[in-house]
């Protein structure tokens, strides 16, 4: 087992439909959602979104479809979490760092409960690494840079960190 904490995802089909509370704002969303096209940018996501760019997984329930072109990080989070504001800037650094070989995504479970409902997020943050190929792997809590790199490396780049 890796010094940080991974745990293999386990995907499980959502039954439930969420009611739209009439809260979320189409626009805060739109001008927080940014494209995949702006290399070394953290890129925010709605619902719609990550079915679209990650994993559709109401289209596939059953099996993990990663529907991106590059490894990924999601970041599971919220805007009042301290350890979430920790980590957001080194998020911001590393997606810099990585530019044209990874993206970081971020999700705010606030907004996005059905999300955070299908991926059991109980604690955040809550960073889910996607290679290219392969099965996801989660990890819970604040990480420092220097491990957040290493399973940059390792799970999504698939090579010995620097």
């Amino acid at each position: 087992m890796k010094k940080f904490l991974m745990v293999s995802l386990c995907v499980l089909a959502v039954n439930t439909a969420c009611a739209d509370s009439g809260k979320n704002s189409d626009k805060m969303e739109k001008a927080n959602s940014m494209e995949t096209t702006q290399n070394g940018q953290v890129v925010h996501l709605t619902k719609a979104e990550f079915l679209e760019k990650v994993y559709n997984f109401e289209k596939n329930p059953d099996a993990w479809k990663y529907e991106g072109d590059k490894p990924a990080i999601v970041d599971f989070y919220a805007d009042w979490c301290g350890p979430c504001k920790m980590v957001a800037p080194v998020l911001e650094e590393l997606a810099k760092e990585y530019a044209g070989q990874i993206v970081v995504y971020k999700i705010n479970t606030d907004k996005e409960r059905e999300l955070s409902a299908a991926f059991g997020i109980r604690s955040i943050p809550s960073l889910l690494f996607i290679p290219m190929e392969g099965t996801p792997q989660m990890a819970q809590g604040a990480m420092p840079k220097a491990e957040l790199k290493r399973a940059i490396n390792e799970v999504l780049l698939g090579r010995k960190s620097e």
